[in-house]
Protein backbone atom coordinates (compact mmCIF):
# COMPACT_ATOMS: atom_id res chain seq x y z
CA UNK A 1 0.00 0.00 0.00
CA UNK A 2 1.57 3.29 -1.09
CA UNK A 3 0.21 6.67 -0.24
CA UNK A 4 0.61 10.21 -0.13
CA UNK A 5 2.84 12.28 2.50
CA UNK A 6 0.44 15.53 2.39
CA UNK A 7 3.30 17.34 4.03
CA UNK A 8 6.02 19.56 2.71
CA UNK A 9 8.92 22.00 3.82
CA UNK A 10 8.27 25.57 3.98
CA UNK A 11 10.85 28.45 2.68
CA UNK A 12 12.84 31.08 4.50
CA UNK A 13 12.27 33.63 7.16
CA UNK A 14 15.09 34.43 8.67
CA UNK A 15 18.34 33.10 11.07
CA UNK A 16 18.27 34.40 14.57
CA UNK A 17 16.73 33.20 17.32
CA UNK A 18 14.46 36.43 17.71
CA UNK A 19 13.08 35.68 14.24
CA UNK A 20 12.37 31.48 15.37
CA UNK A 21 10.82 32.82 18.41
CA UNK A 22 8.41 35.78 16.65
CA UNK A 23 7.70 32.98 14.03
CA UNK A 24 6.73 30.22 16.28
CA UNK A 25 4.47 32.79 18.51
CA UNK A 26 2.72 34.26 14.69
CA UNK A 27 2.05 30.22 13.82
CA UNK A 28 0.55 29.48 16.88
CA UNK A 29 -1.83 32.84 17.18
CA UNK A 30 -3.24 32.40 13.30
CA UNK A 31 -3.93 28.51 13.79
CA UNK A 32 -5.80 29.41 16.99
CA UNK A 33 -7.40 32.06 15.24
CA UNK A 34 -8.31 29.85 12.37
CA UNK A 35 -9.31 26.65 14.66
CA UNK A 36 -11.48 28.87 16.23
CA UNK A 37 -12.97 30.48 12.90
CA UNK A 38 -13.45 27.20 11.40
CA UNK A 39 -15.00 25.38 14.18
CA UNK A 40 -16.84 28.80 15.41
CA UNK A 41 -20.85 27.60 13.89
CA UNK A 42 -20.40 24.73 16.74
CA UNK A 43 -18.89 26.90 19.33
CA UNK A 44 -21.40 29.19 19.62
CA UNK A 45 -23.98 26.65 19.76
CA UNK A 46 -21.89 25.24 22.77
CA UNK A 47 -21.92 28.32 24.95
CA UNK A 48 -25.84 28.00 24.97
CA UNK A 49 -25.90 24.75 26.29
CA UNK A 50 -27.04 24.07 29.30
CA UNK A 51 -24.18 21.57 30.60
CA UNK A 52 -26.29 18.91 31.23
CA UNK A 53 -26.87 15.13 30.77
CA UNK A 54 -29.34 15.37 28.38
CA UNK A 55 -27.36 17.55 26.25
CA UNK A 56 -24.56 15.30 25.34
CA UNK A 57 -26.33 14.43 21.92
CA UNK A 58 -26.43 18.16 20.98
CA UNK A 59 -22.45 18.60 22.75
CA UNK A 60 -21.52 16.32 19.99
CA UNK A 61 -23.36 18.16 17.08
CA UNK A 62 -21.50 20.96 18.67
CA UNK A 63 -17.85 19.49 18.10
CA UNK A 64 -18.61 18.20 14.66
CA UNK A 65 -16.57 21.26 13.02
CA UNK A 66 -13.54 20.78 15.21
CA UNK A 67 -12.28 17.51 13.85
CA UNK A 68 -11.24 19.44 10.27
CA UNK A 69 -10.70 22.44 12.37
CA UNK A 70 -8.11 20.39 14.43
CA UNK A 71 -6.81 18.46 11.19
CA UNK A 72 -5.79 21.88 9.24
CA UNK A 73 -3.92 22.34 12.37
CA UNK A 74 -2.15 19.44 12.28
CA UNK A 75 -1.29 19.73 8.69
CA UNK A 76 -0.13 23.33 9.12
CA UNK A 77 2.19 22.01 12.61
CA UNK A 78 3.45 19.30 10.77
CA UNK A 79 4.63 21.77 7.79
CA UNK A 80 6.41 24.01 10.41
CA UNK A 81 8.29 21.54 12.33
CA UNK A 82 9.64 19.22 9.44
CA UNK A 83 11.19 22.74 8.41
CA UNK A 84 14.63 23.30 9.03
CA UNK A 85 14.39 26.39 11.73
CA UNK A 86 16.14 28.67 9.15
CA UNK A 87 13.80 27.78 6.61
CA UNK A 88 10.07 28.27 7.87
CA UNK A 89 8.02 30.63 6.30
CA UNK A 90 5.29 33.25 7.71
CA UNK A 91 2.13 31.95 5.92
CA UNK A 92 0.46 29.54 8.36
CA UNK A 93 -3.18 30.63 7.07
CA UNK A 94 -2.25 29.02 3.85
CA UNK A 95 -0.75 25.53 5.30
CA UNK A 96 -3.63 25.66 7.64
CA UNK A 97 -6.23 26.24 4.27
CA UNK A 98 -4.76 23.57 2.07
CA UNK A 99 -4.58 20.99 5.08
CA UNK A 100 -8.48 21.96 5.64
CA UNK A 101 -8.98 21.25 1.63
CA UNK A 102 -7.50 18.14 1.91
CA UNK A 103 -8.46 16.37 4.69
CA UNK A 104 -11.37 17.62 5.91
CA UNK A 105 -13.93 14.49 4.55
CA UNK A 106 -11.24 11.96 5.86
CA UNK A 107 -11.04 13.50 9.26
CA UNK A 108 -15.19 13.91 9.32
CA UNK A 109 -15.52 9.71 8.17
CA UNK A 110 -13.93 8.83 11.71
CA UNK A 111 -14.54 12.25 13.93
CA UNK A 112 -18.61 11.80 13.32
CA UNK A 113 -18.28 8.09 14.80
CA UNK A 114 -16.56 8.86 17.39
CA UNK A 115 -18.50 11.79 18.64
CA UNK A 116 -21.28 9.87 18.61
CA UNK A 117 -19.72 6.44 20.84
CA UNK A 118 -18.20 9.49 23.03
CA UNK A 119 -21.63 11.00 23.51
CA UNK A 120 -23.10 7.79 24.45
CA UNK A 121 -20.54 7.01 26.94
CA UNK A 122 -20.75 10.43 28.39
CA UNK A 123 -24.05 9.57 29.45
CA UNK A 124 -22.86 6.58 31.26
CA UNK A 125 -20.39 8.47 33.02
CA UNK A 126 -22.76 10.70 34.30
CA UNK A 127 -25.49 8.73 35.08
CA UNK A 128 -22.85 6.67 37.63
CA UNK A 129 -24.86 5.38 40.51
CA UNK A 130 -28.11 6.84 39.17
CA UNK A 131 -29.00 4.22 36.04
CA UNK A 132 -25.68 2.72 35.52
CA UNK A 133 -23.71 1.08 38.13
CA UNK A 134 -20.09 2.79 39.39
CA UNK A 135 -18.61 -0.02 37.67
CA UNK A 136 -19.76 0.27 34.50
CA UNK A 137 -19.35 3.99 34.61
CA UNK A 138 -15.61 3.58 35.04
CA UNK A 139 -15.19 1.04 32.42
CA UNK A 140 -17.29 3.73 30.23
CA UNK A 141 -14.64 6.52 31.45
CA UNK A 142 -11.93 4.65 30.80
CA UNK A 143 -13.08 3.40 27.34
CA UNK A 144 -13.56 6.98 26.65
CA UNK A 145 -9.85 7.70 27.08
CA UNK A 146 -8.60 4.99 25.93
CA UNK A 147 -10.75 6.49 22.14
CA UNK A 148 -9.33 9.99 22.83
CA UNK A 149 -5.82 8.48 22.62
CA UNK A 150 -6.66 6.48 19.54
CA UNK A 151 -8.07 9.76 17.86
CA UNK A 152 -4.87 11.51 18.31
CA UNK A 153 -2.95 8.65 16.10
CA UNK A 154 -6.11 9.01 13.35
CA UNK A 155 -5.83 12.76 13.61
CA UNK A 156 -2.27 12.65 12.70
CA UNK A 157 -2.63 9.90 9.76
CA UNK A 158 -5.87 11.50 8.07
CA UNK A 159 -4.25 15.10 8.01
CA UNK A 160 -1.09 14.10 7.19
CA UNK A 161 -1.58 11.03 4.72
CA UNK A 162 -4.44 9.80 2.26
CA UNK A 163 -5.45 7.03 3.88
CA UNK A 164 -8.89 4.52 3.51
CA UNK A 165 -10.69 5.48 6.85
CA UNK A 166 -10.63 1.74 7.42
CA UNK A 167 -6.77 1.93 7.05
CA UNK A 168 -6.69 5.29 9.32
CA UNK A 169 -9.13 3.11 12.29
CA UNK A 170 -6.60 -0.02 11.91
CA UNK A 171 -3.13 1.88 11.50
CA UNK A 172 -4.18 4.08 14.56
CA UNK A 173 -5.00 1.38 16.75
CA UNK A 174 -1.98 -0.51 15.68
CA UNK A 175 0.42 2.58 16.54
CA UNK A 176 -1.17 2.63 20.04
CA UNK A 177 1.02 -0.53 20.59
CA UNK A 178 3.99 -0.34 18.30
CA UNK A 179 4.50 3.29 18.94
CA UNK A 180 3.83 3.71 22.92
CA UNK A 181 5.90 6.93 23.21
CA UNK A 182 3.53 8.39 21.16
CA UNK A 183 0.29 7.16 22.91
CA UNK A 184 1.36 7.96 25.87
CA UNK A 185 2.30 11.75 24.78
CA UNK A 186 -1.37 11.50 23.29
CA UNK A 187 -3.00 10.20 26.99
CA UNK A 188 -0.63 13.39 28.85
CA UNK A 189 -2.33 16.06 26.39
CA UNK A 190 -6.00 13.77 27.07
CA UNK A 191 -5.05 13.79 31.02
CA UNK A 192 -4.08 17.73 30.92
CA UNK A 193 -7.15 18.67 29.12
CA UNK A 194 -9.62 17.42 31.12
CA UNK A 195 -7.93 18.45 34.18
CA UNK A 196 -7.83 22.07 32.75
CA UNK A 197 -11.60 21.85 31.40
CA UNK A 198 -12.59 20.48 35.30
CA UNK A 199 -10.32 23.20 38.00
CA UNK A 200 -10.80 26.08 35.35
CA UNK A 201 -13.17 25.93 32.28
CA UNK A 202 -13.18 24.28 28.62
CA UNK A 203 -12.61 27.90 26.94
CA UNK A 204 -9.55 27.87 28.29
CA UNK A 205 -8.88 24.58 26.79
CA UNK A 206 -9.99 25.80 23.20
CA UNK A 207 -8.21 28.66 24.14
CA UNK A 208 -4.96 26.23 24.06
CA UNK A 209 -5.63 24.27 21.25
CA UNK A 210 -3.12 25.71 18.49
CA UNK A 211 -0.60 24.64 21.64
CA UNK A 212 -1.83 21.04 22.14
CA UNK A 213 -1.93 20.22 18.27
CA UNK A 214 1.99 21.38 18.08
CA UNK A 215 2.61 18.82 21.24
CA UNK A 216 -0.04 16.46 19.57
CA UNK A 217 2.53 16.66 16.00
CA UNK A 218 5.44 16.19 18.14
CA UNK A 219 5.06 13.38 19.84
CA UNK A 220 3.47 11.47 16.91
CA UNK A 221 7.26 11.86 15.31
CA UNK A 222 7.76 8.24 15.19
CA UNK A 223 4.50 7.30 14.10
CA UNK A 224 4.90 9.98 11.05
CA UNK A 225 8.17 8.53 10.40
CA UNK A 226 7.45 4.69 10.08
CA UNK A 227 4.10 5.63 7.95
CA UNK A 228 6.62 7.44 5.82
CA UNK A 229 8.79 4.80 5.77
CA UNK A 230 6.82 1.95 5.09
CA UNK A 231 3.53 3.20 3.17
CA UNK A 232 5.27 6.16 0.85
CA UNK A 233 7.03 5.68 -2.20
CA UNK A 234 10.20 7.58 -2.55
CA UNK A 235 8.62 10.02 -5.19
CA UNK A 236 6.03 10.95 -2.41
Amino acid sequence: MTVTDRSTPASEIGRGPLSRWSAAVYWALVIELLILLTALPGLLALVLLDRSVSNAPLVALCLVPLGPALGAATYAWRAYLVSPPDQRDLTPASWFWRGYRLSWRDVLAWWVPMLVVLALLAVDVLHAGAVVGQGWAVASLVVAVALLVWAGNALVLSSLFAFRTRDVVRLAAYYLAARPVAALGNLTLVVLGATLATVTTDRLVLALATLAVACLVRTATPVVADVTARFTSPTD
